[in-house]
């Protein structure tokens, strides 16, 4: 035990009382500051749970009260952004009421008898201060919002509110009761993030063109106020009105510096631990706060991909904070004011050291300013740089000790910070891309705005065609003589439609096959359900990871892993060769899969063993239309099913037209076939009853986005460099039927 002496002992306890004090009375100046008088009930109390509001709101909307749907799903909204601008200001009062001073409480011996002292004292120390503030936490929480359940969304809730449904009820509703501007507004906001939507496009015309709503009344109700700002300095920018553009852009780069700050506030929140469980996980202290701080840290590094993707889009704009510092460099030029140019231009250059034409502009602007001044990078792009390197070197550490997965969603982060292995096999990406190329984002969102400014009184705009329609070829080499084509897009009547075979050998399909016998896991990818698509089918699946932990384990052969890993990789690189795909193509998901027909009750059956869909988009088979909106995969681009075999009955897989019912091509399943098409749209598909025996496939998805790769596939690499000798290290793997000479 530890003894403390007379003075140690009161001053901490002092310092605890002081801590304690100091949270109550912050908690007490914040109380009557987080509701508006609008947000309260008649008693005071902060707003009903936004679930139960906005589950009275659908059932009044479809009994026709559209006055209480709007009261009701209004409020639902205001209360969604109550809970999240309590709960920021419980995390800002309590970071502030848990900061303790303990280097006062620390001992001035330092001889070594006493280390181990220290390093226990220093410890509790730590804890002290995070129980501090966990209470803090706690009572602020409880005190605004009441008990935690009351305002905890479902996963589908959120998916509801993120693609702004209730806005969908609410323009009907406001529609219903004649107050038009309001449904015009409602309907802008909808379609901003929902913009192939065909019937919100009709009302959008209809409101415009026949009921002659003002064009002011069309605005985004859930604007995004950093982006906003600087879409509309770009726009001075473009004009040449470089003074306003400053403006706007110094407003962005605050607001976005303040929303990055607010979302990494709210990274603090639970957290979930996937696949633990399915591993038997246990840890010890160290291990299980190391866990959950992980996983923190990479929530806010997501912070940056979701401010800087506009609301009517899936794809981060590139470089978004660098961009601000290339617009204001160049602005502050225009208007005179070098001295700040060269500390934009210096900011951008943290971001990309290599980038000629900002190296040049330094030049320039300190000739220019005419004086030898030591002019630094503004202190707030400083900041951010060291904090965000520092959170990365720690998940690349992650990575590589634990083998949690990190995909980096910045393109600036330096290769040093890198593990030695991260960029193995890859293409190597230029780092001294130009500062023009990284504005091509913001000039495209702004031509659409103008765009569809100038379309306001035409026909509504088309949907816009997915990346896989934008890479439209096809008859590329294989990347194995083994490789043949058996059917291309005129043979299957499509487009970006392939059949080939030769992809695995009978051996290999074998081998496959008695993976899953060994290890498949019933309902596998479906919350454990056995008969996810049709009752008259047991369904069970394995990933990648999960197959090459179990080898590691002993629980597999090693070589039934590898061949998984090596077999898929092989389906990839056909896909990319094949298309002849210029972006890199990524794992989206890779799961081994069989179906297997359940005896008895297979006669008069009338279902399919997977239902018509379409792999990224909502296929709506009254309309013909398929909406790329959530809960869809909207990151996918190609998608690819590879056989194991066909001693089974039934099991054809179709492509059909839009309706699902139209089948356009039928493929039959044999050993090493695969089948690769386009995501999109343009190839809905399904797989017809199997009706006796077991149907086995590894099924693939792709995608072009970095920050979509399958997280379980970057686990995957650092175990398989884990488990196999430097010959066969990732990327170097001795594949038989790949050629070294079109590795991709």
């Amino acid at each position: 035990m530890v003894h403390l002496g007379p003075c140690e002992q009161t001053m901490r306890s002092v310092l605890v009382v002081v801590c304690l004090l100091r949270a109550s009375c912050v908690l007490s100046e914040s109380e009557q500051s987080f509701w508006s008088p609008t947000e309260r009930d008649e008693a005071g109390a902060p707003p009903k749970a936004a679930d139960i509001l906005y589950s009275d709101a659908v059932d009044a909307y479809e009994r026709g009260d559209w006055t209480a749907t709007v009261q009701l799903m209004g409020s639902a909204l205001r209360s969604v952004r109550s809970v999240r601008r309590a709960r920021l200001a419980c995390r800002r009062t309590c970071r502030e009421a848990g900061e303790v001073p303990l280097s006062s409480m620390s001992s001035t011996s330092q001889n070594s008898s006493q280390e181990t002292s220290q390093s226990a004292l220093h410890d509790l120390r730590f804890f002290e201060a995070l129980l501090l503030r966990a209470e803090c936490l706690s009572r602020c929480e409880k005190h605004h919002l009441g008990e935690a359940s009351l305002h905890l969304l479902s996963e589908e809730l959120k998916s509801e509110f993120v693609k702004r449904t209730p806005y969908h009820y609410l323009q009907h509703s406001y529609f219903q009761t004649n107050q038009l501007d309001k449904a015009a507004a409602c309907a802008h906001t909808f379609m901003i993030a929902n913009p192939d939507h065909p019937e919100m496009l009709r009302n959008l015309e209809y409101y415009r063109r026949m009921l002659g709503v003002p064009e002011e009344f069309f605005v985004d109700l859930e604007s995004r106020p950093h982006m906003e700002s600087l879409l509309k300095g770009a726009k001075h920018y473009k004009n040449e009105n470089y003074s306003r553009a400053l403006d706007h852009l110094e407003t962005a780069l605050r607001e976005y510096l303040e929303a990055d700050g607010e979302c990494r506030d709210l990274c603090d929140g639970p957290r979930t631990f996937e696949g633990y469980a399915y591993l038997d996980y246990s840890s010890d202290l160290h291990q299980s706060i190391a866990d959950h701080y992980i996983q923190v840290l990479a929530c806010r590094q997501e912070c940056g991909k979701a401010l800087a993707t506009h609301t009517s889009r899936t794809i981060p704009i590139d470089d978004y904070l660098p961009t601000h510092y290339n617009f204001l460099q160049f602005s502050y030029y225009k208007i005179n004011e070098y001295e700040r140019a060269i500390e934009c231009t210096k900011s951008f250059l943290l971001f990309h050291p290599d980038d000629h034409t900002m190296q040049k502009n330094v030049k320039f602007y300190h000739h220019l300013l005419g004086e030898e001044k030591d002019v630094q990078p503004r202190q707030e792009a400083i900041a951010h740089l060291q904090r965000s390197l520092l959170e990365k070197q720690m998940l690349y550490f992650a990575q590589e000790a634990f083998g949690v997965p990190f995909v980096d969603p910045d393109d600036w982060t330096p290769d040093d910070i890198k593990p030695a292995n991260q960029n193995h096999g890859q293409p190597m990406k230029s780092s001294k891309k130009e500062a023009k190329v990284q504005l091509d984002a913001i000039w495209s969102l702004i031509s659409e705005e103008e765009e569809q400014e100038e379309a306001a009184s035409e026909s509504p705009p088309e949907q816009s065609p997915s990346a896989a329609q934008r890479h439209l070829k096809e008859g590329g080499q294989l990347p194995s003589d083994a490789m043949t084509v058996v059917f291309n897009s005129a043979n299957l009547n499509g487009t970006q439609r392939v059949v080939l075979d030769g992809v695995l050998n009978e051996n290999e399909c074998q081998e496959l096959q008695a993976l899953i016998s060994m290890v498949g896991v019933g309902g596998d990818g479906y919350i454990g359900k056995l008969s996810p698509h049709t009752p008259h089918e047991r369904f069970a699946g394995i990933t990648v990871y999960k197959a090459l932990k179990l080898a590691q384990q002993g629980a597999l052969p090693t070589h039934r892993a590898h061949l998984y890993y090596q077999g898929s990789e092989r389906a990839r690189q056909a896909v990319a060769a094949y298309f002849q795909l210029e972006p890199q193509l990524y794992f989206s998901y890779t799961h081994l899969v069989c179906r297997e027909a359940i005896k008895g009750i297979q006669d008069m059956r009338a279902d399919l063993s997977h239902p018509v869909h379409v792999d990224n988009c909502l296929l709506d088979l009254q309309t013909g239309t398929c909406l790329r909106e959530q809960p869809a995969y909207t990151h996918r681009d190609y998608s690819g099913i590879l056989y194991l075999g066909d001693e089974f009955e039934g099991g054809n897989f179709i492509f059909t037209e839009t309706d699902a019912t139209t089948v356009t091509a039928e493929v039959r399943p044999k050993c090493g076939r695969l089948v690769a098409f386009s995501s999109g749209e343009e190839n809905p598909h399904g797989v017809r009853a199997v009706t006796h025996g077991r149907r086995c496939a590894v099924a693939l998805w792709f995608t072009f986005d970095v920050t979509s790769k399958e997280k379980e596939r970057v686990q995957a690499d650092a175990l398989m460099r884990q488990l196999f000798s430097e010959a066969d290290e990732l990327g170097q793997l001795s594949d038989p039927l790949v050629s070294n000479r079109d590795e991709l």
